[in-house]
């Protein structure tokens, strides 16, 4: 990794810096240093006792911005926990209970992260209660998110789970293009399974159906969703 004092001109929607007033997000972004990450590069690694705060920022203009975070089980199982982005917080848990970190953030793509340690981070939700409501929100909205991914696994198949999974990462990250939707992030067919708790080979015949039925178009790391209102119709039935 190497530093780079680029800074991220705009925020994905819901993110925690989009959730700040602009000049309150600068000030943030101010108390810490930006670092570069590759591609695989461990922004945080499971059951460390560090407690500094992580910023996540494109690292070059345009490009993709994705960071995944995964934990381990005590028998080797790995679960991907969610996705995360241009304008995302992490690390804040540990920052804010002091305890060992829960999961390993890794950049999927080239990212620019900014730490912030804890004392400084603390200072500046103290002296702005915007700030507070902003963490606070942000918190809820990932409980929320997590809830929804375990009533689906007890209430759908593997084509309904990844049908809503693609739906909400369109709904989190995606953006328009000619033909539909793109998901927004890059992930294999391995790391999907692991965001709906399904094995590689399941997604991939639950992936075929939804490609059958014209509702997606998969590529190389990625997704195009073709028709989101049937992708949801689908979702809710199957």
């Amino acid at each position: 990794m190497r530093s780079d004092a680029t800074r991220g001109p705009s925020w994905a929607k819901g993110t925690f810096l989009a959730r700040l007033a602009k000049d309150r997000a600068e000030q943030l972004l101010g108390l810490g240093r930006p670092t570069r990450y590759e591609a695989g590069g461990v922004l945080l690694s499971q059951g460390d006792r560090t407690t500094h705060v992580c910023l996540i920022q494109p690292a070059d203009p345009d490009g993709v911005v994705c960071a995944k975070v995964t934990a381990t089980l005590a028998n080797g199982t790995e679960s991907l926990l969610g996705i995360r982005v241009s304008g995302d917080l992490v690390g804040e848990q540990a920052a804010l209970r002091m305890v060992p970190r829960a999961a390993t953030v890794t950049a999927c793509s080239s990212v620019l992260v900014t730490v912030v340690t804890r004392e400084r981070f603390l200072g500046f939700l103290h002296e702005y209660p915007d700030a507070w409501e902003a963490v606070s929100s942000m918190m809820a909205d990932r409980l929320d998110s997590a809830n929804r991914r375990r009533l689906d696994f007890a209430a759908f198949g593997v084509p309904g789970r990844l049908a809503r999974v693609l739906a909400e990462l369109v709904d989190r990250h995606g953006h328009e293009v000619v033909d539909g939707h793109e998901i927004g992030v890059h992930l294999s067919q391995l790391e999907l399974g692991r965001l709906i708790g399904a094995r590689e080979d399941a997604v991939g015949l639950a992936m075929r159906r939804l490609k059958g039925e014209g509702l997606v178009r998969p590529h190389y790391r990625g997704v195009t969703v073709l028709d989101l209102v049937a992708l949801r119709r689908f979702a809710d039935r199957d």
